[in-house]
């Protein structure tokens, strides 16, 4: 549903946000090193959110990004809006382009439902709660140490 640029910002966000600090930012090559992502991918990536006014950048030898907002003011929609746009939350489950309710596709339906729960739970899942998940053991993907 979401492209590898989408899926790579909400990762890249997921780790900020984990290590998030008012004072310091966050190297690209550390964030693309501990995510597994292309760095050269990531820093347009970054570029993105930046310009989506989720991120700052800074350059020099304290440089790098860190949130614009506190997580807990950031919800998924936001980076998904920043990447991929909101189409994918109205778009066809097979790629039908004129499918719609008046011409639905044998999905259309079923689709549209869990599309509309997809859509609710990235309105109203924020970075700071994703962090908390991840910091209770509740995810089981672990963010390491920036430092690390």
């Amino acid at each position: 549903m979401f492209s590898t640029t989408c899926h790579y910002a909400l990762q890249a966000m997921l780790y900020i946000a984990f290590h998030h600090s008012d004072d310091q930012n966050i190297e690209l090559k550390i964030i693309a090193e501990k995510q597994e992502i292309p760095r050269h991918f990531l820093s347009k990536i970054l570029q993105m959110m930046v310009k989506r006014n989720l991120l700052v950048s800074m350059k020099g030898p304290t440089g790098g990004f860190r949130l614009n907002r506190d997580p807990e003011e950031i919800y998924l929609i936001e980076i998904v809006e920043g990447t991929d746009g909101l189409d994918v939350f109205t778009q066809c489950g097979i790629g039908f382009k004129k499918c719609n309710d008046d011409k639905p596709c044998p999905i259309h339906y079923d689709f549209k439902k869990v599309r509309g729960q997809v859509k609710n739970l990235f309105e109203t899942t924020s970075l700071k709660q994703m962090v908390e998940d991840v910091r209770n053991g509740k995810s089981v993907i672990g963010l390491e140490s920036k430092f690390n």
